[in-house]
Parts: C-alpha cells; structure tokens; sequence
C-alpha cells in the first residue's frame, strides 16, 4: 500500500508545511475506478480521503497522493458531448486565435488531452497539434481519430521531445486536468521547453472560491489533487518565469476558471479581470481559516440532508435512480453513504461506463435506453452541473409525474411546476 499512497510532505504550489485540517471523508475506493460486474465487492482498495488547506498560498489539496497510474492508467472519464461543453470548447477556440493572434500552421500542444475532441476544433481552424495524456486507452482512441497524441504524462522532457519534433506552440493548455497533476512544477517546466517567447499557456480548473461558496464536496475525490484559487496560481506561475495576464470565469463543472499566463518578457498587455478576481477572493476570505472551517460545516449538514431525503423517499414506496455517472457522482454517493439499497441504477450516455459498476455503493450503470425501460419516480441528478440542459432534454418525465433531486448546492426537488 505504502508504494502507492503516500501522504504530501509539502505544499506543490509554495513548498511550506504549515497545514489546516479542512475535512475528511474517511477511507473510500477511488470514484473513478469502476468495476466489472463480475468483480468481487470485496476487492475494492480502500484509500484515504482528507482535505487540507495551506495557509501560505491557500492552496487546497488532498492530503495523500495516490500513484498516477493507478489513478490514469486505464482512465474512464471521457470529454463530455454535451452541448454546453462543445460550446465551450468552440469559444476557448475563439478566444485563443483572437487573444494570441493563432494562424494557420501554429502549434497548439494541449496536456491532458483525453480523446483529443478540444485539439480536433484547433486542428479544423488551421493549427498543427499535438496532445498528451497518460491514459493509454484514451491516447489510442485520439490517435485512432488522427489527432497524434503521446500517451504519457507532461514533463520537461516530453515538452523537449514535441519542441524538437515540431517546433515551439504558440499555445500550450491544459483543461480540467491541472488539479489532478502531483507534480506540477514538472508539468510547467514542459511548458518551459515548448512555449514560443511570444505564445500563451492556459489551465482551466475547477475555481476554489465556488467549491467552497456552493458546498461542492462532490467534487472532491482522490484524481482531484489540487483546488485552486487564482492568488495560488500566480504564485505558481511567477516561480516558473510565467505572468498570468489574463482570467476567464466558465460555467463548467460547477463553475472553473481560465488562466492566460505568458511569459514575463512577453509583450502581453494584463487584462483588469485578473485584479478584479485576485481583490474578490480577497473580499470572500479565500485567505482565512473561518472560510473552511465553515465549508467543513456545512458539507456535513448538506451530506446528512441528501441521505434523508433519498431514503425518506425510498421509505415511502418511490423508485430512486441516478442520473449520470460522472465521477463526482461516485463520490457524493460515497460521501452521502448511499448504495444500491436507495439507487436502483445509474443512466449514462458514456460507452466506456455502461454495464460498469460504481465502486462502494456497488450501483450498476445502464444505458438511456436501458434506464428507460425501468423508468424510476425520482432521479437524482448527480450530474448536477448539467441541470438546465438535463431538465429542459427531460420534460416529458417531469410531465409524467417523475422528480428530480438536485443535490448542490442544497437538496432540493424539481417537478414539472417547479423550476431551478
């Protein structure tokens, strides 16, 4: 056990050792690792998951840290196709060649690039690309698609290896995988070896200041390392040569933020929004104790409200299922001490998840077409950022009298009179 889980010894951002205890949820198996229905229950690995916070940089992280290939070797989570997302992308797309000025022939190298979907909207604008992810299965699958992909992770060496091939990006970023990174100091130093003087790096991560105001404790499992504020990443960024220059709010995964950073000698002008976020964060206490004292609180307040509310429904003769099986599902499950006992199944669009279970609860994950066959009275709705988009798809199960249970920020229950 101890050759793959190891607890921190050090900040990654700044490197001090001075902790805050924030909140624990015991020991759980890891959310993204879905098994097989064949798979004996009683196999699944049981990993600590305790949250800390830093109080030099303010940097929430996992206290322990579990060997990445454990965690990405053989990765489930693929890029959604929802159409919010597809819009998203195609925006970040827009925003890139309008803010660097890309044109036909640049290098965009994106890390974490998962099946290569993002890299594809580059690729049709004109860009050469690259990507990089560690999950061989999803490397495969990209460059099965021709999006060449190298499937390892992004380090110094591997930045040398795309700029020697194919010369120095123009853009390098990563999207929604910055926080599941141990050593991100390394990942940097590939930007380092790729990025033109005159080029841009971006992450977008899940933004700390709307995990903590919106009781986002779902999103907190062992692939997510890291929760970031944007005072934690300048700090980062500026120990790397790079200046953030930019900040961009996105209403993805319960809300996340975009980072521009160039290099410090490049001429890149620093938009107000970045001190307008930095003196907001400020403003919300992202730099006192209180603040996660009280996040503490209420994540176990909203844990105890969903449970009693799903198995006060399920007492009165209702059907519950789940709807999605994103990974944050696994873990408010895990987290609320729901199983199969509450939740019948899962319904969810993704290939790679149906006939899967989620570990812990043991909850089998079935196909729309599946699920509607076995249509239940409530859905809990556990892919909770999606909710316009699921409820304005779902109308006609609204109309026929089903229900659904939201469960972030607060428990509540949509029906066909009601409204978010």
């Amino acid at each position: 056990m101890q050759d793959i889980v190891r607890p921190i010894d050090e900040c990654r951002v700044c490197r001090h050792n001075d902790w805050l205890d924030v909140v624990s949820f015991g020991s759980t198996p890891l959310a993204g690792n879905l098994i097989g229905e064949e798979d004996d229950a009683g196999g699944e690995t049981l990993f600590p998951l305790e949250v800390v916070v830093c109080r030099q940089c303010w940097l929430m992280t996992l206290r322990h840290v579990i060997e990445p290939d454990v965690l990405f070797g053989h990765y489930r989570y693929v890029a959604s196709d929802a159409g919010s997302i597809i819009q998203h992308m195609r925006q970040l797309v827009e925003l890139c060649i309008e803010r660097i000025g890309l044109t036909d022939g640049d290098l965009v190298v994106e890390f974490g690039s998962n099946t290569g979907a993002h890299l594809e909207l580059f690729r049709q604008a004109g860009m050469r690309v690259v990507g990089v992810d560690p999950a061989r299965n999803l490397a495969g699958i990209a460059n099965d698609h021709g999006v060449e992909t190298i499937p390892a992770g992004f380090t110094g060496e591997v930045g040398q290896e795309i700029a020697t091939g194919h010369g120095l990006a123009r853009l390098v970023y990563g999207r929604q995988c910055f926080a599941h990174i141990p050593d991100i100091h390394e990942v940097l130093n590939g930007v380092s070896a790729v990025l033109a003087p005159d080029g841009l790096f971006f992450v977008e991560v899940p933004y700390l200041a709307e995990l903590l105001a919106n009781n986002q404790f779902d999103t907190i499992f062992h692939e997510h390392l890291s929760y970031f504020s944007l005072g934690s990443l300048c700090r980062l960024f500026e120990s790397h040569g790079l200046r953030v220059v930019d900040v961009h709010t996105a209403d993805v995964h319960g809300g996340s933020i975009v980072v521009f950073a160039a290099p410090a000698t490049a001429d890149y002008e620093v938009r107000p929004a970045v001190a307008e976020m930095l003196a907001a964060e400020r403003s919300q206490g992202i730099a006192e104790e209180g603040t996660y004292r009280e996040f503490a609180e209420r994540t176990e307040r909203v844990r105890a409200q969903i449970r009693e509310l799903v198995r006060s429904v399920v007492a009165e003769g209702k059907s519950v299922a789940g709807y999605g099986a994103p990974t944050k599902g696994s873990a408010l499950l895990a987290a609320c001490g729901l199983g199969h006992q509450e939740i019948r199944f899962c319904s969810d669009t993704t290939a790679l998840k149906q006939g899967k279970i989620f570990p812990g609860s043991r909850i089998p994950i079935w196909s729309p077409e599946q699920a509607g066959a076995h249509v239940p009275d409530y859905y809990l709705l556990l892919a909770w950022n999606y909710a316009p988009e699921i409820i304005s798809k779902e109308k006609e199960f609204l109309e026929n009298g089903g229900r659904f249970i939201v469960p972030i920020p607060e428990p509540r229950v949509i029906s066909a009179e009601s409204t978010l």
